[in-house]
């Protein structure tokens, strides 16, 4: 006698499908007026199966950014060890961020949401602070300096605020994917972040002395 396991659904494919759910949603009919309820209708599920992945819909919008924020620690982690360190982050953020024109139109809608929703923007500050986390710590393990030293955080912060203005330059434009823009940005990062500058060590107070 033989038995066969059913198998259900990989638990990736639901979270995506109610994610481009709230998009269209969220896109037509705007935010606010969204419930959760027509997310999950608009995939055929229920809305308990909606909270079995997000836990709101601010959630649904961070989604895709907080994925990214796990593919670059994977990239980073999978860095060369012979690139300078700066070289690593680029190879890193590169790896996680190979979209197309044809990611255009859901980026937009992403970007012009957590532009202009006042509970979107709110929520901003903890997402972006994981994400320049990530290259702080990375950095920090490369240098041997604890993570909340000078040059892990400003490393950090720094590659965030540059990728954000690769995107800002790549949207209205599309002309190359993605990545062609963040190299470029992150090479000028590169070029002024030294292995020699950064693995100097910092003064004992805190206070650099002009």
């Amino acid at each position: 006698m033989t038995s066969t396991t059913r198998r259900g659904r990989p638990r990736e494919t639901d979270a995506r499908r109610l994610e481009l759910s709230a998009l269209r949603l969220f896109a037509t009919q705007g935010f606010e007026q969204t419930t959760v309820e027509q997310i999950a209708v608009g995939v055929g599920v229920s809305k308990r199966t909606f909270f079995r992945y997000f836990d709101s819909k601010v959630a649904v919008l961070w989604h895709a950014f907080d994925t990214e924020i796990d593919a670059i620690r994977a990239g980073l982690a999978e860095a060369p060890a012979e690139l300078p360190i700066i070289a690593a982050v680029r190879h890193g953020v590169l790896a996680a961020n190979r979209r197309s024109s044809m990611d255009l139109a859901e980026l937009r809608v992403r970007i012009t949401l957590l532009r202009a929703v006042p509970e979107l923007m709110a929520s901003a500050t903890r997402h972006y602070e994981a994400w320049a986390r990530v290259i702080a710590d990375f950095v920090a393990q490369r240098t041997g300096q604890p993570a909340d030293s000078l040059y892990p955080l400003a490393i950090g912060r720094a590659t965030l605020a540059i990728c954000r203005a690769a995107y800002d330059q790549w949207a209205p434009r599309a002309d190359h994917d993605l990545a062609t823009y963040l190299d470029l940005a992150l090479r000028g990062l590169e070029a002024g972040f030294a292995d020699s500058a950064i693995t100097a060590p910092e003064p004992g107070s805190g206070v650099i002395e002009v």
